[in-house]
């Protein structure tokens, strides 16, 4: 089995946290495909840059998927996930969604835990489209920009622990879900500080696009997210315009 992690933002810091998460999560014989965007914001933290980096997502899916059995999109916004999956015919997984997913099957209120003020409306937004506001017992925000460079961020761990401790006494959340992809592989580190369940996206979402891919469900042939056929596009690259011209 083959699965395509795609990065939307042009961090390679980024891709390789993500990888090395995705690695920790994966099957035995399941091979990891990891892919960067090569234009658009360098991290997302707005409305405008989510926009861009949608078509990001689109060009590197068109690109890369024929290989693959699963995608997972390795944004934490899921973004561009939508259209991805309306385009492929392959599972096409958002992280946070496969984080909230299994939050849902593990336990009640969920505690979410954002790096950035600025950014918490936006990743409201992704938790309320999928009809799940209801089960986030709290939201904390933590300003730090330390998970976008290299080496051990001790000092982030312990705000990490304390916020999730935090959710957990005070907002009674029985799950704690750490965004962004950058966060790969650190709850299951510091899962025995915590006393609930603690995941992180690109961990739920590799194991999700496992499942997806060995069920073999078909793309659907009716409905918002079957294949749009034959579409005229002008001005996009090459890989784009095949998976239009192709048609269903």
């Amino acid at each position: 089995m083959r699965i395509l992690l795609i990065n939307s933002n042009t961090s390679e810091l980024v891709t390789e946290k993500v990888l090395a998460g995705a690695r920790l999560a994966a099957s035995p014989g399941t091979e990891l495909a990891a892919v960067t965007s090569s234009f658009g914001p360098r991290v997302i933290a707005s409305w405008s840059e989510n926009a861009i980096a949608s078509h990001a997502t689109i060009a590197l899916a068109a690109q890369h998927a024929d290989a693959c059995d699963a995608m997972v999109i390795a944004v934490s916004y899921d973004t561009g996930l939508r259209g991805a999956r309306e385009l492929l015919a392959i599972p096409v997984v958002g992280m946070t969604e496969a984080a909230l997913l299994t939050a849902c099957m593990l336990g009640g209120r969920i505690g979410m835990i954002v790096f950035g003020r600025h950014v918490l409306p936006m990743y409201q937004d992704v938790v309320a489209s999928y009809g799940l506001a209801g089960r986030v017992a709290g939201w904390r925000a933590i300003e730090s920009a330390a998970p976008y460079s290299p080496g051990a961020h001790d000092e982030l761990d312990r705000v990490i622990v304390g916020e999730a401790r935090d959710l957990v006494e005070r907002d009674c959340a029985e799950v704690i879900v750490l965004t962004g992809a950058v966060m790969a592989g650190v709850p299951a580190r510091l899962q025995p500080q915590v006393a609930v369940p603690m995941l992180d996206g690109i961990s739920c979402g590799v194991r999700q696009a496992e499942l997806l891919a060995s069920a073999r469900y078909p793309k659907p042939r009716q409905g918002s997210f079957s294949h749009p056929g034959r579409r005229e596009l002008v001005n996009v690259g090459e890989a784009i315009a095949r998976r239009y011209g192709a048609g269903a």
